[in-house]
């Protein structure tokens, strides 16, 4: 049976659930009092940017609308390619975004603590945290699990924690603002991010051209905009495909050319330091023909 989802179900299949409104709120009340109030008590730093509240309260937001908005309730229900739109806004869009808005002084008196320096340093590796992230984000799209989280709520809440936990991890080596847990230099940023697309694009090319996996989308009688469960899986697996292809693709495309204008500086100013040192060197010479 089609069915075309209108605007009754746009303004009502908001997510219900407390604790995404609680914990959204409680997240942006806690940040900013610690930009605010708490960093000027401890003298943590002399200002924070305005462009870091901005990132930091819009990175948020993405996270309510992903969790909270009828687009959780669409892809529960209706249509894969709805849950990959979810998982994007949560794995790809919201982190990257907290990270930036994360200044580097508010995570310093945390790191002061040698254990859990330690432990930021083993989880923000490279190697860790692509392993982590792209490890978690095939188990979950397994059939048996992925079934599994429309099915059970206490799961699928868990599924999306540890999505959002992986993804500030995957994304550390590319935008942290931490001295103590720095980000890879240019080059390495450039070879991380390569190398950490690969997975998803294998995953997402995969799944366009499977037969339809997921039983309680082929088992639903309700065929949202009449999209089949081999469209609609289809359509998931391009989405999770060409638009991580094209972040990726973007990313590494500006932090090459950063890379290229370091090495350009880099080497004019060798070149500078050269033509002082000659030119050095003739004066010594003159001097002493003198």
């Amino acid at each position: 049976m089609e069915a075309n989802l209108d605007l009754h179900f746009w303004l009502t299949q908001w997510n219900p659930a407390p604790s995404i409104y609680i914990g959204i709120a409680l997240l942006i009340a806690l940040y900013l009092y610690a930009v605010g109030p708490l960093r000027k008590k401890y003298q943590l730093a002399d200002s924070v940017k305005r462009s870091q509240v901005v990132l930091f309260v819009v990175g948020m937001l993405v996270m309510f609308l992903a969790l909270a908005s009828p687009l959780d309730e669409l892809g529960d229900e209706y249509l894969f390619s709805a849950h990959m739109v979810q998982h994007l806004l949560i794995t790809l869009v919201a982190p990257p975004l907290l990270l930036l808005g994360t200044p580097g002084w508010l995570l310093r008196p945390l790191l002061r603590k040698r254990f859990l320096l330690g432990i930021g340093k083993v989880l923000t590796h490279p190697f860790v945290a692509f392993f982590l992230f792209n490890l978690n984000f095939w188990l979950w799209h397994a059939p048996p699990l992925y079934n599994l989280t429309l099915s059970n709520e206490n799961v699928h809440i868990f599924e999306h924690l540890l999505f959002i936990v992986t993804a500030v991890i995957y994304w550390w080596p590319i935008l942290s603002l931490s001295q103590e847990l720095p980000r890879l230099s240019l080059g390495g940023q450039v070879l991380y991010l390569f190398l950490s697309g690969m997975p998803s694009v294998a995953l997402g090319a995969g799944l366009t051209f499977m037969q339809p996996l997921y039983s309680p989308y082929i088992q639903q009688p309700i065929r949202a905009w009449g999209l089949s469960p081999a469209t609609d899986q289809q359509l998931g697996g391009l989405i999770m495909w060409i638009p991580v292809n094209i972040i990726v693709i973007f990313i590494v495309s500006v932090l090459f050319i950063r890379w290229m204008q370091a090495q350009d500086e880099k080497q004019r100013l060798q070149e500078v330091q050269m033509d002082e040192e000659e030119a050095l060197e003739e004066v010594e010479d003159n001097i002493e023909i003198g």
